[in-house]
């Protein structure tokens, strides 16, 4: 690796402007941001629906910025940081893989400078603070049954989502029954990923609603005078933080949500640093178009985050098989027929990048078994669709010379100045109207199910001026809500379940299906492969 004041210094950062945290990693303070009046034009990697077969999303997206290189780019890039709890669970790392990885893989898979244990630090001293002003009544109408503000952890474990705390008397309360979320699920870790400057994480942070007092009235952090102490908390979590990829090219990475139950995307100073720092930004956006890609769009752009000029659709010819119909056993063996009926599943993810005015390039990442007729009919069903081109991804192999043709598709798609940027739906359409555009428009769906209260609390929330965008919290295996359905299902029914309010992160949360906010560990979890062998970290996947 080099050394981080070289990477540093091919973005125009000198090693002073830096915090360093040791020597291949530092934070990057948002005061010595670099002012420019040409920002660098945005590539945002997104994909099809998520498979068992896997789709490599990170792996083209740091293998991109390679091939920038090599072309003769300046590129810089930008990607979530990795969750502990997919890490000891079945997912493993989130730092790309092979040729294309972020490094030290190790570092950013395992604590990294610390911005996660800051946002559970926060998180959780915001619910003991909600707890200590019911106990003492000093909000009026606002007991511990009234508290929504749930506890997070990192960590993968099914017992905690739902628990009985203040156990042991009035001293110990209020008792009540609560739960806890994964990290990735908190409102404070879509905060940082939002908040424009330090002035804007302190008004989010004020706005956060923590429960209901006996009259429906909201109850916020500002309340609770609690907004101080997390910004002290938070002061380091907002600075973006510099590492580099395998080829020694500045990757940016920082804050992560889940695309599945939060907004799935990392963080808008990240991009804003990124772009006046290097001449083509790459990032990357949660799970597959029709959650992570949408929300980027109608979630961090309609707030402030930058317009992308084009998008990249992730896709392979094993996952094109897994929507096809094909079981994993089989994947090894040709069948152009599953490609061609999987294909829907691609269609519709272009779609999708249409439907927001962007260029669509569909990168192929490349598995071994994949046969020359296999790519030809994937490249004819992206072409079919819209795609302005459709290029083999050999990033994980090769590194960025596995990866030129993929980054001079992509810089054609953006000297071709067709990018459009439209969002779904206006930010005073009514709640319900939102969500039934998502579902009828984006997931196929023939009808919207409304579970109990949920109409009733989305016009509570409108009363409230809360005219935010949504956020679904949906499976991210299917365009629908049921992860059984593959491909591109139409005519399904989209089924509501609960309405929360994301005050502070300006979102309105709609669960939908039997969706989970905490994970439990795997029946094999990847814990069981890790271990410290003479000094050296072992098992751990994507490092």
């Amino acid at each position: 690796m080099r050394p981080i004041a070289d990477v540093a210094a091919t973005m125009g950062l000198s090693f002073d402007q830096l915090e360093p945290y040791g020597r291949d990693k530092a934070k990057v303070p948002l005061e010595v941001f670099p002012e420019t009046a040409n920002a660098a034009p945005l590539i945002v990697v997104t994909a099809i629906t998520p498979t068992p077969a896997g789709e490599g999303k990170t792996t083209t997206s740091i293998g991109l910025v390679d091939g920038l290189a090599r072309i003769g780019k300046r590129p810089v890039l930008t990607i979530r940081q990795p969750s502990l709890g997919p890490l000891f669970g079945r997912k493993g790392g989130g730092t790309g893989g092979g040729r294309a990885t972020a490094q030290p893989a190790t570092d950013i898979n395992l604590h990294f400078n610390g911005d996660f244990h800051a946002i559970e630090s926060a998180h959780n001293f915001l619910a003991a603070m909600a707890d200590h002003a019911a106990h003492s009544g000093d909000i009026d109408g606002f007991r511990g049954e009234d508290i929504t503000w749930r506890r997070v952890t990192d960590a993968e474990d099914r017992a905690l989502r739902r628990i009985v705390t203040g156990v042991g008397g009035r001293a110990d309360g209020p008792m009540r029954e609560t739960g806890f979320d994964i990290s990735a699920a908190s409102e404070i870790m879509a905060i940082l990923a939002l908040a424009a400057d330090y002035e804007d994480l302190r008004q989010r942070l004020s706005d956060i609603v923590v429960g209901w007092t006996a009259d429906a009235r909201p109850v916020t952090a500002a309340e609770l005078r609690a907004v101080g102490s997390m910004m002290v908390l938070l002061k380091d979590a907002l600075k973006p933080n510099l590492v580099q990829t395998n080829e020694g090219n500045p990757a940016v990475v920082h804050i992560g949500p889940f695309g599945n139950i939060a907004h799935g995307c990392s963080s808008i100073v990240a991009d804003r640093l990124a772009r006046a720092c290097g001449d083509y930004v790459v990032t990357e956006a949660g799970f597959g178009a029709d959650l992570g890609f949408e929300k980027f769009m109608d979630i961090k752009v309609r707030q402030g985050g930058a317009r992308p000029s084009a998008a990249v659709v992730v896709a392979t010819v094993r996952g094109l098989k897994w929507h096809g119909g094909v079981e994993m056993s089989d994947m090894a063996k040709e069948n152009v027929q599953a490609v061609h009926d999987g294909s829907a599943n691609l269609r519709h993810a272009i779609g999708i990048v249409q439907r927001y005015g962007l260029p669509a390039v569909v990168a192929i990442n490349r598995f071994p078994h994949d046969t020359p007729d296999e790519i030809a009919e994937v490249q004819r069903a992206a072409l079919e669709a819209g795609a302005v081109a459709a290029v083999e991804a050999k990033g994980f192999m090769e590194g960025g010379e596995g990866m030129t043709d993929l980054a001079e598709a992509v810089v054609a798609a953006v000297e071709g100045g067709t990018a459009n940027v439209k969002l779904l739906y206006e930010d005073e359409t009514p709640i319900i109207k939102k969500v039934e555009a998502l579902a009828t428009k984006l997931y196929m769906a023939s009808e919207v199910t409304w579970g109990p209260r949920t109409r009733t609390t989305a016009r509570r929330f409108e009363q409230n001026g809360w005219d935010f965008p949504i956020c679904i919290a949906k499976t991210h295996l299917s365009i629908s809500a049921n992860p059984r359905l593959r491909g591109a299902p139409e005519g399904h029914v989209f089924p509501v379940t609960e309405l929360r309010v994301a005050a502070g992160a300006r979102q309105v949360i709609v669960l939908a299906g039997d969706i989970m906010t905490l994970p439990g560990l795997p029946g094999e979890p990847n814990a069981y492969d890790i271990d410290l062998v003479d000094g050296e970290v072992t098992g751990l996947l994507g490092a």
